[in-house]
């Protein structure tokens, strides 16, 4: 059963307003999950965790990208850094937003690479791990329209019972 992020409307814009979007966080977050539920049919999904994958896109990272053609969703792309200057020449080619979704892990190395290659053309959106209110379906609201719900105590059934 899939869960419901709260990040997944700050993802869908980045694909609007990006050509590239990497998504970071720990292993086992759901950062592949939630991007493959995001993409649907119509974005191609490859995982570098795949050796055969991983050794052609570390040798032969051209020819990687033309067999996977965006849109693609590339899972673990901190295993295949040599990527990064085929996608940018790509990127700036074809120059559309939502081309190339990443995932990756090493966040360090990674925003290395991230940072030379494909700077301005990339939204780093981290993903943590599943919140308790995702896991029990609340809809994430942002903090100041909790606190104003918290400050007007009229609105609490608890509150509003004193003074009936």
């Amino acid at each position: 059963m899939y869960i419901a992020r709260h990040m997944e409307k700050q993802i869908l814009s980045a694909t609007e307003n990006f050509p590239v979007l990497l998504v970071t966080g720990e292993r086992q977050v759901g950062k592949s999950t939630v991007l493959q539920h995001l993409a649907g049919a119509g974005r191609e999904y490859v995982t570098l965790d795949d050796p055969l994958e991983r050794q052609l896109a570390r040798e032969q990272p051209q020819r990687f990208l033309q067999l996977h053609r965006a849109p693609v969703l590339i899972d673990e792309i901190q295993y295949a850094p040599e990527l990064f200057p085929y996608i940018k020449m790509e990127v700036d080619r074809r120059q559309e937003d939502g081309l190339y979704w990443l995932t990756g892990s090493q966040v360090f190395a990674l925003m290395k690479n991230v940072q030379e290659s494909l700077a301005g053309r990339v939204m780093v959106v981290r993903l943590q791990g599943i919140s308790q209110s995702e896991e029990i379906g609340i809809r994430h609201k942002p903090f100041p329209s909790q606190l104003e719900d918290m400050l007007d105590l009229s609105k609490n059934p608890a509150v509003q019972s004193l003074f009936s």
